[in-house]
């Protein structure tokens, strides 16, 4: 499709193909290229259609239907092999994922306030094509929803009770404590300021970086630059023609693998709270068999949310998820210690700037727990799932101005994430520490959500809307994401053949099984690690592909 280089009319053809990125609207720098969607990909009508890029597809399905038979005959012998991976990355390499989060955060920051966050997302006469509601809450249901469930109430405590611990150090003088930064040893008051402090880390400024990062450049280089919607365009600006052979499928490969396995981690950690839920209120044991069990029916729910359409699937169940989720934030607010959630919202976020010089450092730390087990694991899952929720984002951003964008996707979200933190966890250690209910802390971790709310009023009904909002954040996850990798595997198609939509997320399913058989939690934090390392190369060269972008926009 050969281009203009210079510029576009923002004419529009009468019947743009359903698979075709839509043009620009108004002026925008289009690249000159060859290229033609799809070109590459095998097409055929059997008893179902198919469209898919034959590298990419191959590749990837055949090496994850080959991993997942040999993690379910070995099951019994790979967790040793999961943990080593998982803890040799982390303790070696995290400071590789705590710097590169910085940069994500420094260049985010910068184009809010620099004149390049004025270009517009499709074209400088580009309109939305959902509103802010609609746009927030699919953004956000994608984003974190099932990880904010799991962790609202545990990891605030976690990070209390080992401040609360203080500092210990082992036989070889390295400290043995999973306290961040010093801790702060029997001061109960320090020591929740900095639990939250770290708990908000986390989940603010830094895994929403992550996620603009690669949703920005998507959107640039699909929308304004009219190149496929494929983790492989944002290399254009580097590698120029070759993106379109094998380094470009490299790089796509790898992001079908990163997603995959970034949304088997969560899935996995969606069904262990959502079985301990279960068990909690009704007395089915969680089992692995109800585990099993579980993510087959929730995907068996998102093969219908998929085969219902992005408006009538995922954005619905995505709305549904945000006035569950605000509901039970409500609850928790007004039943809850109401004054000490509103001012601790601002405590907390005080607290979060104070230590974030410290808690972002990468070298020289003595938590080497709470940095390595803790940080650098959330910074590999983030990236990981960085390909699934940054094209998700793209697909639904365009329109939005480059400031309005981020300011949408980096601080708004944060800011949610720090209320929804001081509600829940602050909850949870004011239960501890002002009432002396241990019940929270004693609880295991996917069972501390349902412990805290164990103590208000109404707490089956609340419990019960936990359970449903974390299997709905399963089903937007399961489906959104199928609907990331096949745009991966069918070239930068769009709207491919829904069969292969249908395929991925079957196969989600089934790798969150092997998983969950084949190591628990330590497999799915391994796989998540493994494949967020070399993506975290791929999201460092995006950011130069993004200012080179940016620079040559109208605005």
């Amino acid at each position: 499709m050969d281009k203009d280089p210079s510029s576009n009319t923002g004419i529009e053809p009468e019947n743009p193909p359903l698979d075709a990125i839509p043009a620009p609207s108004g002026e925008s720098t289009l690249i000159d290229t060859d290229y033609v969607i799809g070109q590459d990909n095998i097409k055929g009508q059997f008893s179902f259609a198919l469209d898919i890029h034959g590298k990419v597809f191959s590749i990837s399905a055949l090496t994850i239907i080959a991993f997942v038979i040999l993690t379910l005959a070995l099951q019994n012998d790979v967790e040793p092999i999961f943990s080593a991976i998982r803890d040799w990355l982390t303790g070696n390499l995290a400071w590789f994922f705590l710097g590169a989060a910085n940069i994500f955060v420094i260049l985010c920051l910068v184009l809010i306030v620099s004149p390049l966050g004025k270009v517009r997302l499709g074209g400088m006469d580009a309109k939305p094509d959902h509103s802010y509601m609609g746009w927030f809450s699919m953004l956000f249901a994608a984003g974190m929803g099932i990880g904010l469930m799991f962790y609202g109430v545990s990891e605030p405590m976690s990070h209390f009770s080992a401040s609360m611990g203080g500092v210990a150090v082992g036989e070889e003088g390295l400290r043995t404590d999973w306290a961040p930064l010093a801790g702060a040893a029997g001061d109960a008051q320090a020591a929740a300021s900095l639990g939250m402090a770290a708990t908000i880390f986390h989940w603010g400024l830094h895994p929403w970086a992550i996620y603009a990062i690669v949703a920005l450049a998507l959107a640039l280089f699909s929308f304004n630059k009219g190149l496929p919607l494929s983790i492989r365009s944002i290399f254009y600006p580097i590698l120029g023609e070759r993106v379109w052979g094998w380094p470009g499928h490299v790089i796509d490969i790898l992001a079908v693998f990163a997603t995959l396995f970034g949304l088997a981690t969560s899935l996995g950690i969606g069904a262990e709270q959502a079985a301990g839920g279960i068990d909690y209120l009704f007395g089915i044991a969680a089992t692995d068999m109800s585990k099993v069990l579980l993510i087959i029916g929730i995907t068996a729910i998102a093969l219908m949310s998929v085969l219902a359409g992005l408006d009538k699937g995922v954005k619905r169940l995505s709305q549904l998820n945000m006035v569950l989720a605000i509901l039970l934030l409500g609850f928790v607010i007004v039943v809850g210690p109401t004054l000490a959630i509103l001012t601790g919202f601002f405590t907390n976020l005080g607290s979060y700037l104070q230590h974030l010089p410290a808690l972002s450092n990468p070298i020289g730390r003595e938590d080497a727990n709470f940095s390595q087990g803790w940080t650098a694991f959330y910074w590999a899952w983030w990236i990981s799932w960085s390909p699934f929720v940054g094209m998700f984002i793209a697909r639904v951003s365009r329109g939005r101005t480059v400031r309005e964008f981020l300011i949408a996707v980096l601080l708004v979200p944060s800011l949610v994430s720090v209320l929804w933190m001081t509600a829940f966890g602050g909850t949870g250690i004011g239960q501890f520490v002002n009432d002396g209910f241990t019940g929270v802390q004693d609880a295991a971790l996917e069972l501390q959500l349902f412990a805290m709310l164990g103590e208000l009023p109404l707490a089956e009904i609340t419990s019960f809307i936990g359970i449903i909002l974390v299997i709905v954040f399963f089903i937007t996850s399961s489906d959104s994401g199928s609907l990331v990798i096949d745009t991966i595997t069918a070239g930068g198609k769009v709207n491919a053949p829904v069969p292969q939509r249908v395929f991925w997320v079957i196969i989600e399913g089934v790798i969150a099984i092997a998983l969950l058989l084949g190591g628990g939690l330590v497999a799915l934090q391994a796989m998540a690690v493994s494949t967020g390392l070399p993506f975290t190369l791929v999201l460092l060269v995006g950011c130069i592909s993004i200012v080179k972008g940016l620079m040559s926009e109208p605005r």
